[in-house]
């Protein structure tokens, strides 16, 4: 069982599914995305962000709107169809697309119909490379139409937003969905052809207890879930507004907390998943946890991934590109999205560019969150002090030399032990989630 270290975890961190993180972008000029589209070779993966949930939960963080007002679905699907094709023309000869994910939202908050055009434009567009496909679902929505769909397509990875199976945890926060929901919904995407199932999971709820939690990961592993995410809720109402409708008086306190992200992973190591990172976890058979053995595991936008490119184009509003030298994030406004995109131009205007040494900090950051283990550089060692001595002092890291590794019991601190190489969060004073 892991120690709950009070001190440790008092200052909020990032997730890091980049660095330098979202909260230290900035204007860029407008040719920079082009220009790093234009020299993009090999392998590239693409994420196509679908805004729109049939319902919004209160606890969402996500840029997303109810589905229901038709004329802003279409004219976004228009602007979306629109930066496909301006994408598509920018990518220079030899550049393969491989993989393929829609997030959101929720992609099948749309019609079966407009999702499939979607594939079609990019099959259309793009040199795709017998790419592989993922999509994130909400059960809510999700009907047989989509299980068909998904086999049409050849998607082979889905994510389906569980967070709770506890009726009273759903009900406070804005996610009602019952169990044989759940359980036709798996039959559907398992008939479908997909062979690797996430669902995610959350911590932290409006009255949620140990045992709450226990039953949801029971019944996660019970249906079979490939891959299983067990995030906690991060409660930031003055970021986030809808927030506002969960008392935050309801929520866990801290050390609680702590005590279910350690249950979480003590349950699911023990019958059978591997653990990936900090907060999630896959069975033996997933690509997830065969490029966890084969030390190929990355974090990128999407999270832990064994997805090897250098290059993610994210396409659609507050989509984020990631490149080798920049990070780029699509405007987030809808109507200026839109706009945007009817005159042929992409919206990307907020990111930054990354200089070589952010490239070297975020190769640290990354196999730490990854792998346990970095190598530091002469000058990174320098810059780490005694700010490393809290964690080496209660058994939760180790410095041999120039390599720094999270020792098991650290596993609870990996994000604590990253950002001490965080350059940025000295200047920065944006508020981020619980480190636990």
């Amino acid at each position: 069982m892991w120690t709950y270290h009070p001190d440790l975890l008092a200052t909020p961190v990032p997730r890091y599914t980049s660095y330098p993180t979202a909260a230290d972008f900035g204007p860029l000029e407008e040719s920079a995305v082009e220009q790093a589209i234009a020299a993009a070779t090999g392998d590239v993966s693409l994420y196509l962000h679908i805004p729109f949930c049939e319902k919004i939960c209160y606890y969402c963080g996500c840029n997303t709107g109810a589905s229901g007002r038709r004329e802003r679905v279409e004219t976004y699907l228009t602007a979306l169809h629109q930066e496909l094709a301006t994408v598509a023309s920018l990518l220079p000869e030899g550049a393969r697309v491989r993989r393929i994910a829609f997030g959101g939202g929720s992609p099948n908050a749309i019609a079966t119909h407009e999702f499939l055009a979607l594939v079609e434009a990019l099959h259309d567009h793009f040199p795709l490379c017998a790419p592989e496909w993922s999509i994130e679902l909400d059960p809510r929505s999700l009907t047989a139409d989509w299980g068909e769909v998904v086999r049409e397509v050849g998607i082979t990875r889905a994510s389906m937003g569980v967070q709770t199976f506890a009726p009273h945890c759903q009900k406070a926060i804005g996610r009602e969905q019952s169990l044989a929901m759940i359980c036709r919904s798996v039959d559907w995407l398992r008939s479908g052809g997909v062979t690797s199932l996430n669902f995610d999971l959350m911590y932290g709820l409006p009255h949620q207890t140990e045992v709450d939690l226990e039953d949801s990961l029971e019944h996660t592993r019970m249906l079979g879930a490939d891959r299983v995410a067990v995030f906690g809720y991060a409660h930031v109402p003055h970021l986030v507004a809808r927030q506002n409708m969960i008392p935050e008086a309801a929520l866990p306190g801290a050390e609680a907390r702590f005590a279910m992200a350690a249950h979480a992973h003590a349950f699911l190591t023990a019958r059978g998943y591997d653990a990936i990172g900090f907060d999630h976890f896959a069975l033996p058979h997933d690509p997830l946890a065969r490029a966890t053995r084969q030390g190929q595991l990355r974090r990128n936008f999407q999270g832990f991934t064994d997805d090897p490119a250098e290059v993610l184009i994210g396409m659609g509003a507050t989509a984020i590109s990631g490149f080798p030298d920049l990070l780029a994030q699509n405007e987030k406004h809808n109507g200026r999205y839109r706009a945007l995109s009817a005159q042929g131009l992409l919206s990307a205007r907020h990111g930054i560019v990354r200089s070589g040494r952010d490239r070297l900090r975020g190769e640290v950051i990354e196999a730490l969150l990854c792998r346990g283990e970095a190598r530091l550089s002469p000058c990174m060692l320098a810059d780490l002090g005694d700010r490393l001595a809290p964690f080496a002092a209660r058994g939760l890291a180790a410095l041999s030399g120039e390599s720094l590794r999270i020792l098991p019991d650290g596993l609870p601190y990996a994000r604590v032990i990253a950002a001490l190489f965080d350059t940025y969060r000295a200047a920065t004073q944006r508020r981020f989630s619980s480190a636990i």
